[in-house]
């Protein structure tokens, strides 16, 4: 076995990392070691506001109190006992979920890949069994530009060819149309569409609004031609945007959502897909499972995020700082952002042609204390936890204002 001194520095950590994880990201040069609230300390002491929160997985800051105690008390008791046997959070933890997104029926897992899987596996048995699709021949509508995992069934649909590439044979299987169109979405729907799968806003594409009406038109043809709408609200959700679902801002119901991140509440890896019983009934004992999913841990601490949602207030949060977050992007704009979009505490940042690259961007802001990341060449995402203060959204403001300022 290899020894060697301890490390001390960030340097020593990054190295390490180097020498022997794979090098299948390119995160920022900050190691941290501590973090609380919407603040990350790193491993030389020096103090970070995060503007990014794990791509929404943390929507309720780091180690928020009731997330972290729900945590050790369900420590104390039992961690995981498979799907085996029962166990006494499950119930609760499935008819809570529901009751919050108003479905009727949970599929808990674990990562939000592993919940978009879940819910195409359950689109063709239910267009198979249901609709009467021939066996074999179902299709599902995706979006370009999406991003809903990394699996190799995933990335069969997906448009970007660093995802792909090298990664074939594809799973066949997937009708891709441009994302917004609803002529293109309502041409590509047959007799063989199971099921059409959207993100109400695009994350990994730029954090990426839709037209107004594109959700309420994508519902109407799936209900004209007997298809179901699936919605990943898997970064979108649980009161990003300033609604429980990013849905909601349209008045729009899907048959299914997949659900995860800020429901493991930057604690562990918890997802789901919740929707109609008529649907997710489809699966029978040994069709589909995870020995980790639904777990006891997972299911108390899911419940302590519903309890923390059900009250509004991170909803509420998300949508006045929200507010002021793109009003003070906005003042930007020509002066460094070429485009400021989103919704709530979320937003995709374009900066201005001649100005630094996104990852130029965020290795500056890192230097001024503020963490944020790019996505693409020039585009920053930003979403910071929904217990930031307005007075740490003015300094990582001030930050990007700095960092993007024409020279």
């Amino acid at each position: 076995m290899t020894t060697f001194a301890g490390p001390t520095t960030t340097s020593d950590y990054i190295a390490l990392d180097d020498r022997w994880s794979t090098h299948n990201y390119h995160p920022l040069g900050v190691v941290i070691a501590e973090a609380e609230g919407a603040s990350v300390t790193d491993v030389d002491g020096n103090s970070y506001l995060d503007f990014l929160s794990g791509y929404s997985a943390m929507n309720f800051g780091h180690r928020h109190p009731a997330l972290i105690a729900a945590a050790k008390d369900q420590l104390d008791r039992v961690t995981l006992t498979s799907r085996a046997f029962h166990h006494d959070q499950m119930g609760l933890y499935c008819q809570e979920l529901a009751d919050l997104t108003g479905t009727e029926m949970v599929l808990p897992m674990n990562s939000g890949a592993e919940a978009v899987e879940s819910a195409v596996k359950v689109a063709r048995k239910w267009a198979y069994q249901v609709k009467g699709v021939p066996d074999g021949t179902a299709e599902i509508v995706v979006a370009g530009s999406n991003f809903h995992g990394r699996t190799t069934t995933i990335v069969s649909f997906s448009t970007d060819e660093t995802a792909r590439a090298d990664f074939g044979p594809f799973t066949p299987g997937f009708v891709t149309v441009k994302y917004g169109d609803t002529a293109a979405l309502r041409d590509a729907i047959t007799e063989r569409t199971a099921a059409v799968l959207l993100e109400p806003i695009q994350g990994e594409a730029g954090v990426i609004v839709p037209p107004a009406g594109y959700l309420a038109e994508a519902r109407r043809l799936c209900d004209e031609a007997g298809v179901l709408l699936i919605a990943d609200e898997i970064q979108s959700g649980l009161a990003r945007t300033g609604k429980l679902l990013a849905l909601d801002h349209e008045g729009v119901r899907a048959d299914l959502y997949t659900l995860g991140k800020a429901l493991g509440g930057g604690i562990m890896p918890v997802s789901a897909v919740v929707g109609s019983r008529a649907v997710l009934g489809v699966l029978k004992p040994g069709e589909h499972g995870s020995t980790f999913g639904g777990n006891p841990l997972a299911c108390a601490v899911g419940r302590a995020v519903i309890r923390l949602l059900a009250t509004g207030e991170f909803q509420e949060r998300s949508t006045e700082l929200g507010a002021y977050l793109h009003g003070r992007l906005g003042e930007l704009v020509g002066k460094g952002l070429a485009e400021v979009r989103g919704r709530g505490l979320w937003a995709g940042v374009d900066i201005s042609p001649g100005g630094p690259t996104g990852r130029d961007a965020s290795l500056a802001l890192a230097k001024l204390g503020v963490l944020c990341k790019e996505t693409h060449d020039a585009t920053l995402r930003v979403a910071p936890p929904l217990v930031i203060t307005k007075a740490e959204l003015d300094r990582g403001i001030d930050a990007i204002a700095q960092v993007i300022k024409p020279s």
